[in-house]
């Protein structure tokens, strides 16, 4: 398969954009117009030179072909990934236009993508050795395993002190003690390598005068940590399967250990979350063969955008192994990549409203701690409901709430639009709160649209 075969469309080009700005301003530079020297090889490259502000056009080129997503380079001061450039530049290459004809790489261009593909297979000839010498002396891992789950022990027998001393003192009194309380417990956990507790401690901290029932709210989230905390003191009881769950909601590290599995691979949805220290990404896939909806993760450091990037419709064939945890959690480790992601006519087939509660549901009973599960509703029908919107069931006398978030965002339109008051199928999140959507297919033939 050639890349030219394998134009993407501008929604997914555009789903790379690390945030709106850098969407709106990548759009006005996906003409020809400031473009020069623009070119494309089989090998899966783009290059081109962009006119800017200065006297010396910028030099921009992406790795199309990369499997785990694209890579870019250009010599703008820009510190987003991708920057407006690149992400014009593959704009006008998705048009399949004649300002972006095959050639040969021109030398810039050439000594970069070949000096990453060289560094991407030193590192994986790498970290092929290291897991080698790292299991060398299970011994030493086994000691530094006990450690840490001492420091762990340590930290959840402290946050149930914390518990006690909030009941007892009366939920009103986390409203004026504030959040540096909850901060500097939850930096306690971090000391205890607990870092799943210090996240959810962190939650915990910022309910309070969050609004009408927030005493309610607050309540629930001690039982849900006073029910992890007492899952760790007690997980020698616990079976297999719900023991691995409580020990990744710690956050102890695990690795993906599950057989691996080859499939091809549509991407379903992506979209970032931020704190002041981490970016996550959140990939969602679904195997064509196997049918199986999981999630991979990526990171990246505070204000960078994570490097793993797969924009929504397109489709990978890959193996992909799974960490342990319970039946809810979905969670895989990407592995060798067979062919670069390249546009798919696939659709992952659809439940009605009432099963999709009915599997998150079954998921707790796995983890009770899970918010949400991947849901794929079929021949649904965005609906106002009072001040809220609603999908409902365009066969049964059904219907799922939207979450508040979802309700605030742009995608909510997208979605009614695309609709237009016909059903459409609709992959998004479902959990306590409702339904987020996150993309939708209409009932016809037609792309995926992103809506986060």
């Amino acid at each position: 398969m050639t890349q030219q075969g394998a134009r993407w469309t501008a929604d997914q080009v555009l789903a790379l954009a690390p945030d709106a700005a850098s969407r709106k301003a990548g759009s006005k530079l996906g003409a020809a117009g400031p473009w020069s020297e623009a070119g494309s090889s089989d090998e899966g490259t783009v290059w081109g030179l962009c006119k800017g502000s200065g006297s010396k056009p910028y030099q921009t080129v992406v790795d199309i072909a990369d499997a785990a997503g694209p890579a870019y380079k250009c010599s703008c001061p820009s510190r987003k990934f991708p920057c407006k450039h690149a992400l014009g530049l593959l704009l006008l290459w998705a048009a399949d236009d004649a300002a972006v004809p095959p050639g040969q790489e021109p030398e810039w261009a050439r000594q970069w993508t070949t000096g990453r593909r060289r560094r991407a297979e030193e590192k994986k000839a790498g970290d092929d050795s290291g897991a080698q010498s790292g299991s060398a002396d299970p011994e030493a891992a086994r000691r530094r395993a006990e450690r840490r789950a001492d420091r762990v022990t340590a930290g959840a027998v402290e946050l149930e002190q914390r518990l006690a001393d909030l009941l007892r003192a009366g939920l009103a009194t986390a409203e004026q003690s504030g959040y540096g309380l909850w901060e500097e417990t939850a930096a306690r956990m971090v000391d205890a390598q607990a870092q799943g507790l210090a996240g959810r401690v962190r939650e915990l901290g910022a309910i309070p005068s969050t609004g009408p029932g927030w005493p309610v709210r607050l309540l629930e989230e001690c039982a849900l940590l006073h029910l992890l905390g007492r899952g760790w003191l007690r997980r020698e009881r616990l079976p297999d399967g719900l023991a691995a769950t409580v020990r990744s909601r710690m956050g102890l590290p695990a690795s993906a250990d599950g057989p691996p599995l080859r499939d091809r691979w549509l991407v379903l949805a992506q979209y970032d979350t931020t704190d002041p220290r981490l970016t996550t990404r959140r990939i969602w896939l679904h195997g064509a063969d196997s049918h199986r909806t999981v999630l991979l993760l990526s990171y990246g450091a505070a204000g960078r955008a994570p490097e793993l990037a797969l924009p929504v419709g397109l489709a990978l064939e890959a193996e992909v192994s799974a960490y342990p945890g319970g039946a809810g959690r979905s969670r895989v480790a990407l592995g060798e990549q067979f062919a670069p992601p390249a546009p798919a006519a696939i659709r992952p087939p659809g439940v009605t409203t009432s099963r999709a509660a009915a599997r998150y549901g079954d998921a707790l009973r796995d983890d009770p701690w899970l918010e949400s599960v991947p849901v794929t509703l079929d021949r649904v029908v965005p609906a106002p409901d009072g001040d809220s919107w609603q999908l409902a069931d365009a066969d049964e006398d059904a219907a799922v709430p939207l979450t508040p978030g979802a309700r605030s965002r742009p995608g909510l339109w997208r979605l009614v639009a695309l609709s237009g008051g016909a059903p459409v199928k609709v992959f998004g999140e479902y959990g306590h709160q409702g339904f987020t959507p996150l993309t939708a297919w209409p009932e016809g033939p037609g792309d995926a649209v992103a809506l986060c």
